[in-house]
């Protein structure tokens, strides 16, 4: 989806209509990925060994491929949407990429899913918000992340990313309570695609800060936010 200008989000923080989100930790940072598709990473304790997470791949794995190029480690990537699967499927990725055509959410099961209103966009939401057509319907497949962590056998994530066009919020308690160890949680907060935006990002931060995540990056966008789990 096409982003709101650096320039125009920070009017916005100005003017008060969006959440401003500050560094909560000072910890050393890079980012990976292009600069639509990437995030802050803290990659000290990263290696070959370390598992990846990536949720909302859209048609662009810059991100995913950063990683894997560093650390040569697998990166477990999902998507539900048909653009999506199609162009993944279409190319040539790395060994270590391992793509699988369905997305997260609260429970598991078979949803109605939305596609965006305008045809040349990629990604869909379960979630009715401003950039999706709820006349364009279909049905994907969903698993919640406890599911998905029992079905892969993994007891710890170093890192896991959602990108997934609204609902992050809905599903955060979701992700916090899996029976899994999350090292780093990065967001893309989609609070322009709500009325109520501002108090969903509060909320959301005010829900990581209690579960032991402080935020030690912030795009300049403003909208990908990278949290580590502090001991």
């Amino acid at each position: 989806m096409k982003k709101i200008t650096i320039l125009k989000k920070m009017f916005y923080v100005a003017t008060g209509k969006i959440f401003n989100v500050k560094k909560q930790v000072n910890i050393p940072h890079q980012w990976y990925g292009n600069e639509y598709g990437g995030f802050y990473i803290s990659n000290e304790k990263l290696n070959k060994n370390s598992i990846i997470y990536s949720f909302g791949v859209g048609e662009d794995i810059s991100f995913d491929e950063a990683i894997i190029n560093e650390f040569n480690c697998k990166v477990f990537a999902f998507d539900p949407t048909p653009k999506s699967i199609k162009w993944v499927e279409n190319r040539k990725n790395p060994i270590e990429f391992n793509f699988h055509p369905y997305g997260i959410d609260e429970q598991s099961g078979v949803v109605e899913f939305l596609l965006p209103k305008n045809n040349d966009y990629v990604s869909g939401s379960v979630i009715n918000q401003i950039n999706v057509d709820k006349e364009k319907k279909i049905k994907v497949n969903m698993k919640c992340l406890a599911d998905i962590v029992k079905d892969m056998n993994h007891k710890h994530i170093d890192i896991l990313k959602i990108d997934i066009e609204g609902s992050e919020y809905k599903i955060l308690d979701s992700i916090l309570l899996a029976p899994v160890k999350i090292d780093q949680i990065l967001i893309e907060i989609h609070e322009r695609f709500f009325p109520d935006g501002k108090e969903k990002t509060k909320t959301l931060l005010n829900t990581m800060n209690n579960h032991g995540y402080k935020v030690f990056g912030v795009s300049k966008g403003m909208e990908e936010l990278s949290f580590i789990k502090i001991s």
